[in-house]
């Protein structure tokens, strides 16, 4: 199959998630394995809280594009498209990868106007506008409260929801982090979401093979010219951007999950020369693969590249 009938094959329809309300619940709280219809390049109204249990891969926020792996917890604000892609063997399934909660900002504001302490949760979220991840101890214990939460109901569940919440909005600066850059605008369509859903995944489906922007162009029935600015708008970021920040991070990814050699992690990451691979390396990660690898086996887990 080819690299185009591939991506075409693996386009789901619609990516604006509606997310309905649980009508017992302020907040909507689900878990998903991995694939699932949900985990894709989507957006929808709703405050998102998103923790992974297991697997890695590469998230992206907005214009952000970084590793993640188990125990990452993230807020995704309200209409920042968000995406968790795990790179599996065909029939490979990871298992209850994802928790979700999920609240409209609306919900919230309406309580602040009548419980003033809940606007502390109305500034969590306006500071989550570009995409909030979690890191060290607030991580840790942000991802116990949201597990408590889709195990309570009532009374106790509305406790483990505001404790969260507060959890998160007193998280400590150096363990908070914004994702999103400030220039970044989602576009929020319908159909710009979906194409930009079919060119990531054929990104990823080709990182190690040449991928084309005109055969990208041709997926999503543009120009190249149309695309180019197309691409630029919807995802923040050029395509030939995107494609050497996917391949970097998976680059990271290899250098500290396994012993390959930094030769065979160039090519294994689509890059077919070496001195281009520690070029392009540098510039989205500021050191050498090599600096890398021994700084990332001797310091705390971290999302890389930053």
């Amino acid at each position: 199959m080819s690299p185009t009938s591939t991506a075409r094959a693996g386009r789901v329809a619609p990516v604006r998630e509606v997310v309905v309300p649980d009508v017992d619940s302020t907040v909507r709280w689900h878990e998903h394995d991995y694939p699932h219809p949900l985990a894709r390049w989507h957006t929808h109204p709703e405050v998102e809280i998103h923790l992974i249990r297991a697997g890695t891969g590469v998230v992206l926020v907005g214009d952000h594009v970084s590793t993640f792996s188990a125990g990452q917890l993230v807020v995704v604000g309200s209409g920042v498209p968000h995406d968790w892609m795990s790179d599996l063997a065909p029939g490979e399934v990871v298992v209850g990868r994802d928790v979700v909660l999920q609240v409209h900002p609306d919900r919230m504001s309406r309580l602040a106007e009548v419980a003033p302490e809940a606007a502390e949760g109305v500034r969590l979220f306006e500071a989550a506008r570009r995409g909030l991840e979690l890191t060290g101890r607030s991580a840790v214990d942000g991802a116990a409260e949201l597990e408590a939460v889709g195990r309570t109901t009532g009374l106790e569940r509305l406790q483990h929801v505001f404790a969260l919440l507060a959890l998160l909005s007193r998280a400590p600066a150096d363990e908070r982090r914004v994702l999103a850059s400030g220039l970044y605008a989602p576009r929020t369509d319908v159909a710009g979401q979906d194409a930009v859903e079919s060119v990531l995944r054929y990104i990823v489906d080709n990182l190690t093979q040449e991928v084309r922007m005109t055969t990208a162009a041709d997926l999503v029935g543009m120009s190249p010219t149309a695309f180019s600015r197309f691409f630029q708008r919807a995802a923040g970021r050029g395509f030939t951007s995107m494609v050497r920040r996917m391949r970097v991070v998976r680059a990271c990814t290899l250098l500290t999950e396994t012993t390959m050699p930094v030769v065979d992690v160039c090519y294994a990451s689509g890059y077919t020369n070496l001195s281009n691979f520690n070029r392009q390396f540098r510039a989205e990660t500021g050191t050498t693969p090599t600096t890398f690898r021994r700084t990332a086996r001797t310091a705390p887990p971290a999302r890389h590249p930053a």
